[in-house]
């Protein structure tokens, strides 16, 4: 496994705040865990606490490439279970669960919104705008604290845009759909190089190669029709007509 805690770490992406957070025990849980995490080079993304067969206290953490192996997990759960145990958070016998945010992951940071423009999302207000608290459709990019909106389905006389202001969201979480699970292998397959770089097992990638930047939208880009410049014009007739007539010498050209 690789640290996480290198100089490769983006630190401004991890130390950005969440806008989307949760009330209650899983803020008790937030206030213990957040540190620790970012101590250790990662990022929280979200807690979940659940009653079903037993209690379990879910917190999902990722690297600040979006990235979450297996063997982060473990060492997460290893480093966080006696803070939480002496900080004692949760007034019953828990579980502890640790895991990545998935590919139809929650959205929290402001940096969320922006890679993922372009895809499609559901919504979910803490408080209520226009009258309304559930919305889904495509993002379109933030802009200043509020990020826009574009619905898929509306009603006669409802704006097909709408601008949700982010510390006002309760949940928003991506769609699963297959431009997303193309783009979450293409991010599994670079995390995947990249460990085995930094284990010695590939060559480092050229100098003038691209290096992929996480906080920039990932949008499937639409191809743009390209075609050869035609090779039969007037111009191209012409000059052979005029070499059939032995008007060109065509060691010499025109």
């Amino acid at each position: 496994m690789t640290d996480p805690t290198t100089d490769s770490v983006d630190t401004d992406l991890l130390a950005e705040r969440r806008l989307v957070v949760e009330p209650g025990a899983a803020a008790r849980v937030s206030a213990v865990a957040g540190p620790v995490l970012q101590g250790m080079g990662y990022r929280l993304v979200r807690i979940k606490i659940s009653g079903e067969s037993g209690c379990t206290v879910q917190i999902m953490a990722e690297r600040p490439d979006g990235s979450m192996q297996i063997e982060d997990c473990e060492a997460i759960s290893k480093a966080l279970s006696p803070v939480l145990d002496v900080a004692d958070p949760i007034d019953r016998a828990y579980r502890l669960e640790i895991s990545s945010p998935g590919i139809d992951r929650p959205l929290v940071r402001r940096s969320d919104f922006e890679r993922y423009v372009g895809y499609l999302v559901k919504i979910e207000m803490a408080v209520a705008h226009e009258g309304r608290k559930r919305f889904r459709g495509t993002l379109g990019g933030v802009e200043g604290d509020a990020v826009r909106l574009h619905r898929d389905e509306t009603r006669g006389g409802e704006d097909s845009d709408v601008l949700l202001v982010m510390e006002d969201i309760a949940e928003a979480r991506l769609v699963l759909t297959d431009d997303l699970i193309a783009e979450s292998m293409r991010r599994g397959k670079a995390a995947e190089r990249e460990l085995r770089r930094n284990l010695g097992l590939e060559p480092p990638p050229p100098p003038y190669a691209k290096k992929s930047d996480p906080s920039k939208s990932n949008k499937p880009k639409s191809k743009a029709n390209k075609k050869n410049a035609p090779l039969n014009t007037k111009e191209h007739r012409l000059a052979a007509e005029r070499l059939r007539r032995g008007e060109i010498d065509p060691t010499k050209g025109d």
